[in-house]
Order: C-alpha cells, then sequence, then structure tokens
C-alpha cells in the first residue's frame, strides 16, 4: 500500500505550517498590507481614537495606526526570535556535542558554566544582563541567549553519551578517523534531528521572552513597533482605549499558538518515537 504524502498524514502539522508561512508572509509584506499607514508617524489630532474604517485597530496616546503597528510588529518579533532560537541552537549544540565527546575537564568545564546558569531564574538573570549591556533589541537577544544555551548544550551531551561507546564510534576510531569527521560524521548527525524539535518548539517561549523584555523596557525602544513595547505603551491606557493592548496582545497570542503547534506537529514527524 502507498504511503500517503506526509502533509496528508500529519494534518495539524499541515494546518500550523501554513499558518506559520502567512504570519511570516504578513511581516515580509507590511509595507503592501498598510499601504499608506505608517507605524511611526503620529497625528495628535487623531489620538486615542477607537477603531474604524479609517484606523482599523483604532489609533494610541501619539496618533499613530494601531494596525499598522501591530503588522509592522510582526517584522521586530519575528526576526528577533528566530535569531534568538538561531542563536541558542547553534551555541548550546556545539559546545554539548563538544562535552559529551571530549568528556573530562572540557565536559567538567562546559557544564559547570551551564549549571551555573541554570542555577538563577531564566528571566530574571535575562533582565540582569539586559539591564546591564542597556536596553535594545540586540541587547535582549544576547541576554536570553545567555541564560538559554545551557538547555541545549546539557541535551546535547545527553545524546552524544548515549552513543559515544558504541561499537560503530569505536570501529570508526580504530580505523583512523579524525576527531572532525567523527563529530561531524557521527555525533552531530545522530543528536540534531531531537535538537530541531526542540528549537521549533521554543519559538513560541523565545518570543513570549523577548515580549516580556520589551514590555519591561529592556527591548525594543519607541518608536519601533514591537508588539512587547506596544504591550507596555498601552497598559496606562487599559480602561480609556483597551485596543491597544488589546490588539498587540492577540498577535502575540495567535503567533506564539502557531508556532507552538507547528513545533508539536514536526516532533510527530522526526520523532521516531510517535510512529
Amino acid at each position: 500500500m502507498k504511503k500517503k504524502n506526509i502533509l496528508l498524514r500529519y494534518p495539524s502539522f499541515t494546518i500550523f505550517a501554513v499558518l506559520a508561512v502567512l504570519v511570516i508572509l504578513v511581516s515580509v509584506f507590511a509595507p503592501v498590507i498598510c499601504g499608506d499607514r505608517s507605524p511611526t508617524a503620529g497625528n495628535l489630532a487623531e489620538a486615542i481614537e477607537k477603531p474604524s474604517a479609517e484606523h482599523l485597530f483604532g489609533t494610541d496616546k501619539m496618533g499613530r495606526d494601531v494596525f499598522a503597528r501591530v503588522i509592522y510588529g510582526s517584522r521586530a518579533s519575528l526576526s528577533s526570535t528566530f535569531i534568538l532560537v538561531a542563536v541558542i541552537f547553534v551555541i548550546g549544540t556545539v559546545l554539548g556535542v563538544v562535552s559529551g565527546y571530549f568528556g573530562g575537564a572540557v565536559d567538567a568545564i562546559i557544564m559547570r558554566i551551564a549549571d551555573m546558569m541554570m542555577a538563577f531564574p531564566g528571566l530574571v538573570l535575562a533582565i540582569a544582563v539586559a539591564g546591564i549591556l542597556g536596553a535594545s533589541t540586540r541587547n535582549a537577544i544576547i541576554a536570553i541567549a545567555i541564560v538559554s544555551w545551557p538547555k541545549y548544550a546539557r541535551l546535547a551531551r545527553s545524546l552524544v553519551m548515549k552513543i559515544r561507546h558504541m561499537d560503530f564510534v569505536a570501529a570508526a576510531t580504530v580505523t583512523g578517523s579524525k576527531t572532525p569527521y567523527m563529530l561531524l560524521r557521527y555525533m552531530l548527525p545522530n543528536t540534531i534531528t531531537t535538537l530541531v524539535i526542540t528549537a521549533a518548539t521554543d519559538i513560541g517561549g523565545m518570543m513570549m521572552e523577548l515580549a516580556a523584555l520589551s514590555f519591561l523596557g529592556f527591548g525594543a525602544q519607541p518608536p519601533t513597533p514591537e508588539w512587547g513595547s506596544m504591550l507596555n505603551e498601552g497598559r496606562n491606557f487599559m480602561q480609556s482605549a483597551p485596543w491597544m493592548m488589546i490588539f498587540p496582545g492577540l498577535a502575540i497570542f495567535v503567533t506564539v499558538v502557531i508556532f507552538n503547534m507547528l513545533g508539536d506537529g514536526l516532533r510527530d514527524i522526526l520523532d521516531p518515537r510517535t510512529e
């Protein structure tokens, strides 16, 4: 019997993959969607206007169009999240594979640093680092990356240690395979699937952490449209102009749910235990 197409076999993954692509396309084509609506140009005469045909999501305290800011905000939120996940994925994977393969002093040093990072509440430590570095999107990414890579390093290390003493690895060593070849041919391929699944499921969480730092004033700075900073700007108008918080909050909620479900769907495909 012929196997179904992978998209038909995993309908949940297919649905959320399409939705994720749509979210990305919205950020890419923000200028087309918004037309002549500017996310930064304000008009005080139109400040705090309710949602209408002219301003679909209303306006903020500066008279800026909230719809345009939400759409353009997807650019800052998505790009910074993808960069963050890529950074912690690469750093954590490299350090974890090296630690698990070499063992000894190398393993002890890397793991003790990882333990030290994990000893503190992640967001609290990220706030402290961001406060030292200064408020900006780049520094927020650095701060969260510093406290998040140990998760990937420990996972990669445990996966490498499972296969390090297997017969095929011993055979490759006996035949004279060099360390770089061993790492790239045997260690990395046997860890990459699990780490990719972990990275995919972490996208939503990383987006929430970046939004939290921006909300607290340690991330994107005005007038840059970013969902977390928009929530911060709207909190003082929660009763008089709730749309200033509702729409950025919905954008975060919907996007996080889409990428979390996409990560779950990807796990169903890549994890052999789900077959």
